[in-house]
């Protein structure tokens, strides 16, 4: 029986479980969202909320505790400095899991693991569209502009102005 015995075996020795595990962590910060089989996937979120709940300590001690897992100084950096601080507010939960469907080659379920603060660069081009659609709606138009756009339609409208009378025009009447 398993009692109270933590974590996932998964088939593999404990040092190369280890340095699987320590692989996955470094890609899931590195790109913030891994594809990976369910299994891996559910255990890998334990090992990502302790190096995050590190990174969210900030002192010298959590930065060096976290080098000694993940040995990349850009990933600790990019850790203590970009993905901590958007999830200071947060008590836990920093990765996300969305189940994928099953691998071709061996049937093995696949998983989607996120980090909660990952937002996809469609999202992001979007809004960016929508936000210059609605400026173009509010803010007034230019008279250059509006100029230029009838002039590359076709012919100018052009109003026809009657000639003005001079002076010795209207005493002759």
């Amino acid at each position: 029986m398993r009692h109270r015995v933590a974590g996932r075996k998964l088939s593999r020795t404990t040092q190369h479980r280890e340095l699987m595990f320590r692989n996955m962590v470094v890609s899931l910060l590195q790109h913030e969202r891994i594809k990976t089989t369910l299994a891996k996937g559910k255990e890998l979120r334990s090992w990502a909320d302790k190096i995050i709940t590190l990174g969210k300590k900030g002192s010298l001690h959590a930065r060096r505790q976290a080098f000694a897992l993940l040995r990349n100084e850009g990933i600790v950096k990019k850790l203590f400095d970009e993905i901590a601080p958007k999830l200071k507010d947060r008590e836990g939960g920093y990765t996300r899991i969305y189940k994928m469907g099953w691998r071709h080659g061996d049937g093995a379920p696949l998983s989607l693991v996120e980090l909660v603060t990952f937002s996809s660069p469609t999202e992001k081009k979007s809004t960016v569209k929508k936000a210059k659609e609605v400026l173009e709606k509010v803010t007034p138009k230019k008279k250059g502009k509006e100029e230029k756009k009838e002039k590359g339609k076709g012919k100018p409208k052009e109003k026809k102005e009657k000639p003005k009378k001079t002076s010795s025009q209207e005493k002759s009447k």
